[in-house]
Order: C-alpha cells, then sequence, then structure tokens
C-alpha cells in the first residue's frame, strides 16, 4: 500500500473523530505530489456531512497553496469552490469559499458568481463583503468592470464598488478604451 492510500483509508477509518484529527490527516495528503490528493481533497470539500472546520481548512489550503496547483487543476477545483458557495453549507464556509475563490478571477463563470452574491441582498454582509473582496482581485477586464460597475448601484457595497472603478482608473476611460484592456 503507497503513502497515498494509507493516508486516504486513515482518513476514512477516522469518520467520527475529532476535526482536529482529520486535520492532521489532510496536512499529511497535501503534502503529497501524488496526483489523488487533490480529487481527494476536493471530495472531502464537497461532503455536506463534513465538519466545518476540516472544510474550511480545505478551502484555506486551496487559497493560499494555489501556487502548488497543476494549471490543469485550477478549473476544477474553482468548480468546487464555486459548488460550496452556491450551496447549503454553513456561513463560515461559504465565507471562506468566497474569499477562496479571489484566487481564481480569471476562471470562466468565478467572478459572476461572486457578483452574484455580492448583489444578494438576503445573503449575509459578511458573505457579500468578503465575494467582493474576491471579486477586487480581478484585473481590470471589461468583464470586471461590468460586473462592479451593477455593485456601484447597491446600497451596501456600491461605495466600495465605486472606490475600486476609481482605482482602476475607470472613471477616466471611455467605452472604446474599456474594451482594450
Amino acid at each position: 500500500m503507497d503513502e497515498f492510500q494509507r493516508l486516504a483509508d486513515a482518513y476514512r477509518a477516522r469518520a467520527s473523530a475529532s476535526p482536529s484529527s482529520r486535520i492532521d490527516l489532510l496536512m499529511d495528503v497535501e503534502r503529497l505530489h501524488d496526483p489523488r490528493a487533490m480529487p481527494f481533497l476536493l471530495n472531502v470539500l464537497a461532503d455536506h456531512d463534513e465538519a466545518d472546520a476540516v472544510r474550511i481548512h480545505v478551502l484555506k489550503h486551496l487559497r493560499y497553496g494555489v501556487g502548488h496547483l497543476k494549471s490543469n487543476d485550477h478549473v476544477a477545483v474553482a468548480r468546487a469552490i464555486g459548488e460550496v458557495l452556491a450551496g447549503p453549507s454553513g456561513a463560515d464556509v461559504r465565507v471562506h469559499a468566497a474569499l477562496a475563490l479571489g484566487r481564481f478571477t480569471q476562471i470562466d463563470a468565478v467572478l459572476s458568481h461572486l457578483s452574484a452574491i455580492c448583489l444578494a441582498q438576503g445573503e449575509s454582509i459578511d458573505l457579500r463583503y468578503a465575494a467582493f473582496t474576491s471579486l477586487e482581485r480581478a484585473r481590470p477586464t471589461p468583464e470586471s468592470i461590468a460586473l462592479l460597475r451593477m455593485i456601484a448601484s447597491d446600497d451596501t457595497l456600491g461605495g466600495s464598488a465605486r472606490t475600486v472603478l476609481s482605482a482602476w482608473h475607470v472613471a477616466q476611460l471611455d467605452h472604446t478604451s474599456e474594451e482594450r484592456l
């Protein structure tokens, strides 16, 4: 039995163990350079029965460990995080998912997911602001500018959106200049 399989089996065997015990095993999995590690972590993330602390740990790893991701993993990771953000997860898990998506703003549909959360009046201000800070990390593209312009009319986040647009020097750009960005 190889190291990955040993750790994966140990993780499954600790299904009823404390979150910290399970996180210890996940940290060992994260250190492996095994192509099965990322799908395993994404399965843990997608498991709604998993403890929030464990899922948040995986989200933090994906957020801060993105430099260690293979380029072909980026889309799968962004999709998995987006599903957590849109799904029935706890408030803290969703906030961490929104923050983690800030590393993946170049992936199709991420910006629109983030802006939808920003504009969702029924969501908590913590979640909306986490989504906004991730959206703010995008570079000024026609899509990100258009989304921030929509958010600029929001009562809660509008001022922040206008500040970002100004910092991006969008106010001085005409419509033709935006298309060149």
